[in-house]
């Protein structure tokens, strides 16, 4: 099998049970020879409990390298926005069009933004974005009057993460052809990032464990202290 083979081969040796430097971690993750740039991303489980509401931990950051990710963008926007979302290099722009393309199975788009009076538009398509990590909200900054802003940041690099059900976060923080430095400073961000979105009603340990993997590579646990 294609990936089993690979797979053997980049985790010939490790042990799985040991915290590495993420310095050696990317090198590790590097070895893999799957003939496509493969996307790095950062798993965290967080000691908070996402069935109460104020500790879910949600944010967003712009990685100082981007994703390496042509990232698709969708607005939600009407007037003098439509060519406003356009110029700065949205993909998709439109209001009740968009969400009927939606609920017909249409997701061909990595983000969503939307200005404020198109909320009612919206909801038509909550339970088809929610689950999918695609709602936009103010708290994400993704629902906001000023789209230009919203949409050079995701055009940077902007990413958004969120705690699940079991106390993870998962997000992308680059490409396997980045620079071993450029990783770094990604995972950095991110771990920043999630440190400063902690609730305040979470008590004890906050940020349980931390892994890098890429797309087609094994799961590698990091050394805690890259999150003091």
């Amino acid at each position: 099998m294609f990936r089993g083979k690979k797979y053997r081969k980049v985790i010939e040796g490790i042990d799985s049970t040991v915290a590495l430097p993420i310095e050696d971690a990317i090198k590790i993750l590097k070895k893999s020879e799957i003939k496509f740039d493969q996307t790095v991303e950062l798993h965290f489980n967080l000691g908070v409990d996402p069935k109460h509401s104020d500790q879910v931990v949600r944010g967003t950051v712009v990685l100082p390298h981007g994703t390496g990710k042509k990232v698709r963008i969708l607005v939600f926007c009407k007037d003098n926005n439509l060519q406003i979302a356009k110029d700065c290099g949205a993909e998709f722009v439109g209001g009740d069009d968009l969400a009927q393309k939606i609920i017909g199975g249409w997701l061909d788009f990595d983000a969503v933004v939307a200005t404020p009076d198109m909320m009612p538009v919206i909801g038509k398509v909550a339970k088809i974005l929610g689950p999918r990590g695609l709602m936009p909200s103010p708290k994400s900054g993704t629902v906001t009057p000023n789209v230009a802003n919203v949409i050079k940041e995701l055009k940077a690099g902007k990413i958004q993460y969120r705690v699940d059900k079991g106390a993870n976060v998962h997000a992308p923080v680059g490409k396997l052809s980045f620079t071993d430095v450029a990783l770094r400073e990604n995972v950095m961000s991110l771990i920043d990032s999630v440190k400063k979105a902690k609730p305040q009603t979470s008590k004890g340990i906050y940020i349980k464990s931390l892994s890098l993997t890429a797309t087609m590579t094994p799961s590698l646990t990091l050394e805690m202290s890259l999150t003091r």
